[in-house]
């Protein structure tokens, strides 16, 4: 028997650079996974690099109790204490329904 978690529920968040603040953002990111550590119903959480100055978050959960407790959480609202230094537009944070996972 598996003790992997199941998820259903995720959130993809897309955030763009202000010009020179791409190292500061990629810094804020890389820290934040302390914060996601501490969060209990956060099954897994990754920090992303696309492009010079595109980022972005994902982040699964077993249920919507789950995506809600994050999203109410601390790293979204730091992410939202700095998103007018650090991004040249509002963050995108789309919820999203998982069809399927490899976890572990």
């Amino acid at each position: 028997m598996s003790t992997t978690p199941t998820v259903h529920k995720a959130l993809l968040a897309r955030l763009e650079a202000r010009p020179g603040k791409e190292a500061a953002v990629a810094d804020f990111l890389a820290s934040a996974v302390a914060l996601a550590n501490q969060e209990q119903r956060t099954v897994c959480w990754f920090a992303l690099q696309m492009g010079p100055s595109s980022f972005g978050v994902f982040d699964a959960f077993a249920d919507e109790a789950g995506r809600q407790a994050h999203l109410n959480g601390p790293i979204a609202q730091a992410l939202m204490a700095r998103a007018d230094e650090l991004f040249s537009r509002p963050p995108q944070i789309d919820p999203v329904d998982l069809l399927a996972a490899k976890l572990g």
